[in-house]
């Protein structure tokens, strides 16, 4: 497994700054990851060094497009990236994952207990049942990584999203020109180049 030095050299092009506490548990998350994922398919990533800059990586450079503060709404989180991870870099964050299937829920579950996190809400359904269950918009930050029919989801999300809210999307270079038109609700921003990528993204936009 991996040591301390390694995850910080890993991580360096994506966030420069973690405590001994948070990678500590960003190694009891990667283990527990690696263990199910023996048994339910969780990431088609195997390599425990690449699961550190694609999975860990990716979801920690959010903290370079938005305010990690209020509440957070993950939708198909999987294997808990970005929402997951993200919480473990923005601990007072209130996070809801939102993933549909039975298998991957039980996992974010056990994880979210593994790493000691609080304020981790793991709920069942897809966006568009979700959002027609909440009374009013109540998320300042929604993110979306590796789900798919993206445009559709987004009329979805941005129902949800308070006034000034933030939507983060990681994308490939394709879906950008899509995605920019997708919602008259949303204003998007120029997108973020992920580090060790040629072209993937992170396009953000505020709801309006």
């Amino acid at each position: 497994m991996l040591d301390r030095t390694t995850i910080r050299e890993l991580l360096a092009p994506f966030i420069t700054t973690l405590p001994d506490s948070t990678v500590d548990r960003v190694l009891i998350y990667l283990e527990l990851l690696l263990r199910w994922n023996r048994k339910i398919n969780l990431t088609a990533i195997e390599r425990p060094e690449e699961c550190i800059t694609r999975h860990f990586g990716e979801s920690f450079l959010a903290s370079r497009v938005t305010p990690l503060n209020g509440r957070l709404l993950d939708v198909g989180s999987g294997a808990g990236f970005p929402g997951l991870a993200i919480k473990l870099i923005a601990p007072e964050l209130d996070v809801v994952l939102l993933e549909p299937v039975a298998k991957k829920r039980a996992f974010l579950k056990e994880a979210a207990r593994a790493c000691d996190t609080t304020q981790v809400e793991v709920a069942g359904g897809r966006i568009e049942e979700f959002a027609r269950a909440q009374e009013s918009p109540s998320f300042d930050i929604i993110t979306m990584r590796a789900v798919g029919g993206l445009e559709a989801l987004i009329n979805s999300a941005a129902i949800l999203l308070k006034p000034g809210g933030c939507l983060c999307l990681w994308v490939g270079r394709q879906q950008l020109r899509a995605i920019r038109n997708a919602s008259p609700g949303i204003r998007f921003r120029d997108p973020l180049a992920i580090p060790l990528s040629h072209d993937r993204y992170i396009l953000t936009g505020t709801s309006i």
